[in-house]
């Protein structure tokens, strides 16, 4: 669902050898993430209610808007199959063993193939370049800085500072620094790529299970979006609406930081044991 998240699965798999699929991911966050989707509405509802409560007029001005629209274009047919279609193959990867990155390239063949998109759109997209072209460096880097020894130097160093025990306090102590971290980072895949492998490897070498960690620090690496207006992306877009201020935003966001720990951390850990993910 976003950048960092494939970079996620590559610094994985590279520093150690442990490969996250589609499947993985979704199946992993799909009771936490659905309860965080009932509970956080809610709870934005009663602590910063909206001016607006009647939304019967928007909803009218929607399906007059729908109908302008007419019925479904060919290119948009087209779009909705590969959209399914990317779904369905990165969904069964571990079964059909189609890598990720080629379901990606066939769904744009196929956009091209049939004009849905034309070149220069391909071309025009310079925030998906900048990702290819820095994500494959950061891929690297990763990826040599875990053979040069420096993961496991860091481990060390930094484990140190961590008082010895259950590896539950390990995994607990990293999850949390990986998400308060996130006020000093203005880019999610920044955010990874600086922090993602260290703290792994700290709760890792702890004793706690790697599957539960990698993917844990991988969900909070996205639930810290919420913490400030420079999250990530997107912030500043919706803060400089101007409809929420500085202070609400920073407080609100650290609450429902916490929401999303209780519930990832605690019930998501307490679901992927009942599957079988660690």
């Amino acid at each position: 669902s976003m950048a960092g998240n494939t970079l996620v699965a590559a610094l994985a798999l590279q520093s150690f050898g442990i490969g996250i699929t589609w499947g993985d991911w979704a199946m992993a966050a799909i009771v936490p993430g659905v309860i965080a989707l009932i509970i956080m509405p809610y709870f934005i509802y009663k602590v910063y209610p909206p001016e607006i409560t009647d939304a019967r007029e928007a909803q009218q001005m929607i399906k007059e808007e729908l109908k302008g629209l007419g019925k479904m274009s060919f290119q948009e047919w087209v779009m909705l199959g590969v959209f399914i279609l990317a779904l369905v193959l990165w969904a069964t990867s571990q079964f059909t063993k189609i890598d990720a990155t080629t379901v990606a390239f066939l769904g744009i063949s196929i956009l091209l193939a049939t004009s849905v998109l034309v070149w220069d759109d391909v071309k025009s997209e310079k925030g998906a370049w900048d990702t290819l072209v820095w994500m494959g460096t950061l891929m690297g880097f990763a990826g040599f800085l875990s053979k040069l020894g420096f993961i496991k130097w860091a481990t060390v160093l930094v484990g140190g500072y961590i008082p010895e025990g259950s590896w539950i306090i390990a995994f607990v102590i990293a999850v949390l620094i990986n998400t308060y971290s996130h006020y000093v980072f203005a880019s999610l895949t920044a955010h990874i790529s600086a922090m993602f492998v260290a703290f792994s490897a700290i709760a890792i070498s702890a004793g706690a299970p790697p599957m539960l960690t990698l993917l844990m620090i991988a969900f909070t690496s996205n639930l810290c979006m919420s913490l400030t207006h420079y999250a990530a992306g997107p912030s500043p877009v919706i803060f400089n609406t101007g409809y929420v201020p500085q202070n609400t935003w920073w407080k609100l966001g650290f609450f429902a930081s916490v929401i999303n720990l209780i519930i990832f951390m605690g019930l998501g850990s307490v679901w992927m044991k009942a599957i079988g993910m660690w």
